[in-house]
Parts: C-alpha cells; sequence; structure tokens
C-alpha cells in the first residue's frame, strides 16, 4: 500500500483542540458554546486526519438524514477543498460519502433510516469510530444501536464514539449517562473510558469580531448561559409541554391523513425560512406536524422551486409582513396566501396549540429544536411575563399561520355551545 506523508501543522488547529487528535478514549465528548470550533475539529480535521492515517472507518450521523449534506458532509468537503487535500480524496455526493486513496472512508447517515444504519459496512476494514454531530437531537435507544455498530476486527485500535453538541437541558438523558461526574467551571473531565472537553466561542481562534459580539451581545439569558457560556441549561417558561415525537411517515395512521395545512415563515440571511406541513384530527384534537423544510439564504424563487413537491397543488400561508414576497410565490406557480394575524394574534395563536395533542414526525428536527425552547420572555426580577421570547419560534409560527382557519373553526364550534371565546373582530 502506497503511505501519503501530509504535514497536518499545528496551526490549523484551534489550541485547545489539539491533544485530543489521537485520543484513544472509547467515549469522546465535545459539548459548548456556539461557533467554539468543536465541529471543524472533529469533523473537519479529525476525520481526514484519522482516515489519511489509516485503519479508520467513520460513521458520522445526524437524528435526520435530510441535515447531513448542510452539516457533516459540508463540512468534510470544505475542509479536503480548504487543506488542498483533493487529490486524496473521493468524493460521492449521492450517497454523501469520503472515500481516502488508501480505502478507508467516512461514510454518513441519519438515524431515521434504521436499515440504513443495520447495513452500513465500509468498503475495506471495519467500522471503527461512529460520530454523533448535534447529539442531543437522538435518543439514548439511538445510541444503544449505533453501540452495536462497532464490531469486528480493527487492527488493536480502539474504537471510538464521538458526540458534537451544544448542550440542551439537564435532563437531557445524555447529561445524565456521562455528566454526573461533570463539576462546572471546570472545562476537561476524564474517567476510565470517558473524555469530555467543554468550549466556548473564547477557544476559537479564527472567528470574525461579529460572529464575537453577536454572542457577546445576547440579551436571553437561557440562549446567553447555553450558546455564549456552553452551560446545561435550566430552562423554566417553556411555553410548550403538550407534544410528542413518532415516526409519523411509517406509522399506519399516516394513510389516513387527507386533508393538509401548510404554513410558511419568511427568512433571510440570519432567519432561517421555515415551512411546515400538517394535518388536523379534529375530533381527537391532533394535530400532527408531518414535514418540515428549513433554510437560510435563500431566494422566492428557489423558495417556491423547493415547496412546489411538499405542496403538492394544496395553499401555504405565509407571513402576511411580506406582500412582495407572496406575490412572487404566486408567479412561481406557488397558491400562496397571508395569514390574517390581527391583535394579540400571537397569544392566541399559542393559547389554542397549548389547548391541542402535538405529535411531530421525527424528521423534523428544526420544529423539535423549536418546540424544545420557545419560552416566556423573564422580567427583571427573572419571572415569565405573559410575552414569548422571539427566538425559536420560526416553525412555530408558521405553524400558527397554518392553523387559523382551524382556530376560527374552534371557535365558532365554542359560540354555538354557548361558551366564552375570543372575539372574532380581534383577528
Amino acid at each position: 500500500m502506497t503511505e501519503y506523508e501530509i504535514e497536518f501543522k499545528k496551526d490549523i488547529f484551534n489550541s485547545v483542540y489539539y491533544p485530543f487528535l489521537d485520543d484513544q478514549t472509547r467515549i469522546q465528548i465535545f459539548f459548548g458554546g456556539a461557533s467554539s470550533g468543536k465541529s471543524i475539529f472533529t469533523i473537519g480535521q479529525r476525520v481526514l486526519y484519522d482516515l489519511l492515517q489509516g485503519g479508520r472507518n467513520y460513521l458520522c450521523c445526524r437524528n435526520t438524514a435530510r441535515t447531513i449534506r448542510v452539516s457533516i458532509f459540508n463540512e468534510l468537503t470544505k475542509a479536503i477543498t480548504k487543506y488542498n487535500l483533493s487529490s486524496l480524496f473521493k468524493i460521492n455526493r449521492s450517497d454523501m460519502s469520503v472515500t481516502c486513496v488508501n480505502g478507508y472512508q467516512a461514510l454518513t447517515t441519519g438515524l431515521d433510516d434504521v436499515e440504513k444504519v443495520k447495513s452500513t459496512t465500509p468498503e475495506k476494514g471495519v467500522l471503527t469510530d461512529i460520530l454523533i454531530e448535534e447529539a442531543t437531537e437522538i435518543t439514548q435507544n439511538d445510541y444503544k444501536q449505533l453501540k452495536l455498530r462497532l464490531r469486528g476486527e480493527s487492527g488493536g485500535l480502539n474504537k471510538r464514539i464521538t458526540f458534537v453538541f451544544n448542550p440542551i437541558f439537564k435532563s437531557h438523558w445524555i447529561y445524565k449517562l456521562f455528566f454526573q461526574g461533570w463539576i462546572d467551571g471546570k472545562n476537561i473531565y476524564r474517567k476510565n473510558d470517558l473524555a469530555i472537553l467543554k468550549t466556548t466561542y473564547k477557544d476559537n481562534n479564527f472567528l470574525e469580531p461579529d460572529d464575537i459580539k453577536s454572542l457577546e451581545d445576547e440579551t436571553d439569558d437561557y440562549t446567553y448561559q447555553v450558546y455564549t457560556l456552553g452551560n446545561w441549561g435550566v430552562l423554566g417558561g417553556i411555553i410548550f409541554t403538550n407534544w410528542i415525537v413518532k415516526d409519523l411517515i411509517n406509522d399506519p395512521i399516516f394513510k389516513t391523513f387527507d386533508i393538509f395545512h401548510n404554513g410558511l415563515d419568511f427568512g433571510y440571511s440570519n432567519d432561517p425560512t421555515a415551512y411546515n406541513r400538517m394535518y388536523y384530527h379534529a375530533a381527537s384534537k391532533h394535530l400532527y406536524i408531518i414535514n418540515e423544510w428549513h433554510e437560510t439564504g435563500v431566494t422566492n424563487d428557489k423558495i417556491a422551486e423547493a415547496l412546489k413537491p411538499l405542496l403538492d397543488g394544496d395553499t401555504v400561508v405565509c407571513d402576511s409582513a411580506e406582500p412582495k414576497s407572496i406575490a412572487e410565490l404566486n408567479n412561481y406557480g406557488i397558491s400562496a396566501t397571508g395569514a390574517r394575524k390581527g391583535k394579540d394574534s400571537v397569544i392566541h395563536g399559542i393559547q389554542w396549540l397549548q389547548q391541542q395533542k402535538i405529535v411531530i414526525d421525527r424528521q423534523c428536527q428544526n420544529t423539535i429544536n423549536e418546540f424544545e425552547q420557545y419560552h416566556w420572555l423573564k422580567d427583571k426580577n427573572g419571572e415569565d411575563t405573559n410575552k414569548p421570547i422571539d427566538k425559536y419560534n420560526h416553525h412555530i409560527d408558521g405553524i400558527r399561520y397554518a392553523c387559523e382557519e382551524l382556530m376560527l373553526a374552534s371557535e365558532t364550534e365554542v359560540e354555538l355551545i354557548g361558551e366564552t371565546a375570543v372575539s372574532l373582530a380581534d383577528w
């Protein structure tokens, strides 16, 4: 076998990560704040380094397959270009894999495709490494299933599982399983076959001043603690607790869905354009959220192109604050209309959603993230107000728009039986 001597200069690494380049600990956790460089190191640097060394094959995964291309796969391919390694790696864009000239591979998969996970096998050798990006998205059962994939003779190399994530809540299974010996205020923990490294934006020497300012100027306490300081959050005032996650697409109930509701919240640079498709069963008050689309930096022609196959000719209800965008979507062949909104429509919409039983398909990860973190603003004394935070709400806003007709129908039914209802004049 031809040997390749590639020099990875030390100055391309953030110094906090460099000691982990050859770390053999079985379970490694890289967590902390946003923009700390943890994904760049674990995916864009260490994976390529290990493949070039030979002997290691990676399975890189996230909760849903649709998020792989814009995260793990992009990180790998950008790094190959950045470090001038294109002649040493074959990039397969259809199955989103990377193969080194020595035959070792980085394969990718979403955990929503169980059969694909079970059948994933590298062309040469065995899987030695599993890397889980945004690991707080997966379930503990997913983790147990992934551990079963690390089987077979590995030529003396330690097999490893690497977690990469921003922390969310101390009630999360990852915290309960791995962080019982963790001491807040420290940045590293080691015990037996476990190594944990916490980093923040201050550990990333390659950030732009605007990136730093955005993190330091955060005013919401939970967001500041989690995404700026990288701390596990204790989040009170959660707005929605009436929801669960299921594999709806493979559930027999999915075949009974007939009339769909669609909502779209516009975004561009910092905020995403967020779309959801849903079905409502009025008798049981079940709202099934079955699909999502989530992108930043897209123009209206690209939005229309993405939505056409998802809408299947149905109408989508959009944020009425952007009539020009709605008109353009219609020009591009989308049946789009503006939401009514009106006085206190946000609160009314939240109250209606709180009265439903919400079921979210496991593929709708961005929607799940919002339902986990959408919370009430706090006043100067730390008490919850009756106003929601203007974050973690892009999909939720689109869902409210899509459900406006359902809300009006519900109010009409209540009026007919003589109960007190929100005045329709407020809408």
